[in-house]
């Protein structure tokens, strides 16, 4: 059996699934890794082939496991990943984004997110997301848990 999931197309014309497997909690319970892996593997299997996975989630534990379980399938998940707002200066950004993909032992994550609003400047956040997009660490970025004010800003910068 497989999903048939359906797509949306992001600006940069690349196709995200529109269903996919989120990895809160994950990655917190050594004592559950191998299910854990096997679960997000079924997942691929049937069809689900969008990892949302982030920074905070398990101290970097969930992106270790999401690394581990989608070792030699990178071209078929559409990797999303989260910066925490914390880290979300311009040099933060880029040091997180970097440490994330260690962890996931990945060359490049697809959509990479600023995980809620925080306090850096988002002009920041976004020359940082730039400057992973040029240099192919990234496809391209985005925001999470966003109000309306907050997208305003975002617009604006």
């Amino acid at each position: 059996m497989t999903l048939a999931a359906t797509a949306i197309e992001l600006p940069s014309g690349q196709t995200m699934p529109l269903l996919g497997q989120g990895t809160w909690y994950l990655g917190e319970r050594p004592g559950r890794r191998q299910d854990e892996i096997a679960a997000l593997r079924t997942g691929l299997d049937l069809g689900m082939t969008m990892i949302d996975t982030a920074e905070m989630y398990g101290g970097g534990a969930a992106e270790e496991l999401v690394g581990e379980a989608i070792v030699g399938r990178r071209a078929d998940v559409f990797l999303v990943d989260k910066v925490l707002p914390s880290n979300a200066s311009r040099r933060g950004t880029v040091q997180a984004c970097r440490r994330s993909l260690q962890r996931l032992g990945v060359d490049h994550i697809d959509l990479y997110l600023l995980h809620w609003r925080g306090t850096h400047p988002l002009a920041e956040t976004i020359e940082a997301f730039a400057e992973l997009v040029d240099a192919g660490d990234i496809g391209q970025w985005g925001v999470s848990n966003f109000d309306l004010s907050d997208m305003t800003e975002l617009f604006e910068a």
